[in-house]
């Protein structure tokens, strides 16, 4: 057999061309046959459109020429929708929507019937890839319409200082509780893993006065604070000194009620042995009394019961002396 390329001409045989055609088809239909499942994937196989099986990650065999279909799933991967807001080029395309969009899923109105706007995410895993793929015709755009109707029916229920301030973290448990049951009934195929609130704002024509009110009541806060500050430190400190004081009260009570108790015993004891013997009791009494007075005076003068007068015994030009 001969071929003509360009003015030469090549004589083939049957059997060479035999087998590179045989060669050419055996490599087209591994190629239609053989694929691979990617680490964080599982595989949805379909044959003539209809399910099949569920393949784990790994090198499989299929049936060839599109006999059979094979969907990965990223079911080991964590993915993400961002309401509000978000950065174009994602790997996941169900993740951001466009401008105008983004406008109008961040507009809500609060339960005291004010305007808010409000930018959150989600975070969830593919946990049924047959139920995600087969029960709604777009999954991730349901998701999306579920999570936005769950927070719009969270936020209404709140006013607008809840929304802005105080209550974001009962709004992202709230959510997360609702969006979890209501994508189990729905069977979506997905299972829920966080709801995070990101800028939460009123509308920006009124955000100079909200930062103006904002910035009263963190004043007000501050003030608070430091007032019970204040408090904490000098109602302490009052009640320690009052409490000191109504101890050492005490403590002087007892001490002089002992010294009256101890004066009176010491009394009674004296009067015993007075009625006993008055003369003795007397004396002792006397020299006792005498022995505590003399020490602590200065000049002693003794004299006898037959001086009549002490001037004569007297220095008066001199300073008497010391003992």
């Amino acid at each position: 057999m001969e071929i003509r390329v360009g003015n030469t001409y090549y004589n083939i045989r049957p059997r060479l061309l035999l087998i590179v055609a045989g060669a050419a088809l055996a490599i087209s239909l591994l190629s239609t046959v053989i694929y691979t499942v990617q680490a964080e994937s599982q595989g949805i196989v379909l044959r003539f459109g209809r399910y099949v099986k569920t393949v784990e990650p790994g090198l499989h065999f299929k049936l060839p020429y599109g006999l059979d279909q094979v969907l990965e799933v990223p079911v080991r991967r964590q993915l993400k929708q961002e309401f509000g807001f978000g950065a174009f080029g994602s790997s996941n395309p169900t993740q951001v929507v466009s401008a105008d969009e983004q406008d109008a899923e961040r507009s809500m109105v609060t339960g005291d019937l004010n305007a808010a706007t409000v930018e959150w995410i989600i975070q969830y895993r593919i946990n049924n890839p047959r139920a995600f793929l087969f029960n709604f015709r777009e999954p991730g755009e349901t998701l999306r319409d579920v999570s936005e109707s769950v927070m719009r029916e969270v936020v209404g229920d709140r006013t607008v200082d809840e929304v802005i301030t105080i209550g974001r973290q009962e709004i992202e448990s709230e959510a997360l509780v609702r969006l979890q049951a209501v994508v189990k009934k729905y069977g979506i195929g997905v299972g829920i893993d966080q709801v995070q609130l990101k800028n939460v704002n009123p509308p920006i024509p009124v955000q100079p006065s909200f930062n103006e009110v904002n910035q009263a009541q963190q004043e007000r806060e501050k003030s608070i604070n430091v007032a019970n500050g204040e408090y904490n430190r000098a109602v302490p400190r009052a009640r320690g000194e009052a409490e000191q004081r109504i101890s050492a009260a005490e403590g002087y009570a007892v001490k002089r009620i002992n010294e009256a108790q101890g004066d009176a015993t010491r009394f009674n004891a004296l009067l015993a042995e007075y009625l006993k013997a008055p003369e003795v009791t007397r004396r002792r009494i006397y020299l006792e009394t005498m022995e505590e007075v003399l020490p602590q005076v200065r000049s002693k003068i003794i004299l006898d019961d037959k001086a009549s007068q002490p001037l004569p015994l007297l220095q008066l030009g001199a300073e008497p002396k010391r003992p």
